[in-house]
């Protein structure tokens, strides 16, 4: 699926998620299981979905030592899912091992390993006092995307802010997974680096996941086409 629109399942179960997509009756979906989900239900709602024929973000952001995330990614390799991740933060080794539990436990074509910068929940004065990191958020964010790249990763999960720079830096053919969308008339939550799909689409992401503006909309089948026309370019947003 090129350029997916993912959307983030914060449910805290599986009913929910289940009433959720009666909205989307035989759409083919990309859809994000993160760790609420996924530590109520465990594997089964990786394998429902996929039989249900939704890709699937299994999104548990590892961050251990390299062996743990090696023998971790390798379990995670055999639910069939389209993409995994991990923390940058954990560094290189740990990202390359976290590649080869992957290659070691597929049995077709490994999972896309993306690698989180800065949460979009990170604001550079946060960054800076509870991280000591010295450097802008931009430049963190940069290094962090070309660790893991050097790693062997996929991609990355960061703003859309930064979407632009990794593709000059490291080449289009680099994921750029962007959370923190919202629509201009959406409340921003927790969120500090929003976006519209617009303005990621602009930016040169490949992806965006949309969470709240769809799930907790009235109408979330009319809210997912409104942000995929966005994000597609067939809509510009007011």
């Amino acid at each position: 699926m090129k350029n997916p629109l993912i959307i983030a399942l914060d449910f805290p179960g599986k009913q929910e998620v289940h009433h959720f997509l009666k909205n989307f009756e035989n759409e083919k979906l990309f859809l994000k299981v993160g760790m609420e989900l996924f530590y109520q239900e465990g594997p089964s709602i990786v394998y429902d979905l996929k039989e249900q024929g939704h890709n699937i973000f299994l999104d548990l952001k590892l961050h251990d030592i390299p062996n743990t995330v090696q023998s971790a990614m390798k379990r995670l390799a055999g639910l069939g899912c389209d993409m995994v991740n991990v923390h940058a933060a954990g560094g290189k080794a740990m990202m390359e091992a976290a590649c080869e539990g992957l290659e070691a436990g597929s049995t077709g074509k490994r999972p896309s390993c993306i690698a989180v910068t800065q949460l979009t929940s990170t604001s550079e004065q946060q960054m800076r006092s509870d991280q000591l990191i010295a450097v802008s958020l931009n430049e963190s964010v940069l290094h962090y995307a070309n660790l893991a790249k050097e790693a062997g990763l996929d991609g990355v999960v960061c703003s859309s802010f930064e979407a632009r720079a990794i593709g000059s830096k490291i080449g289009s053919a680099f994921l750029t997974v962007t959370p923190g969308i919202r629509l201009s008339s959406d409340d921003n939550g927790d969120q500090k680096r929003v976006a519209t799909p617009e303005f990621a689409r602009k930016e040169g992401a490949s992806a965006i996941v949309v969470g709240r503006s769809i799930t907790r909309a009235e109408n979330p089948f009319e809210k997912y086409i409104q942000c995929k026309q966005s994000w597609e370019g067939v809509l510009n947003e007011a």
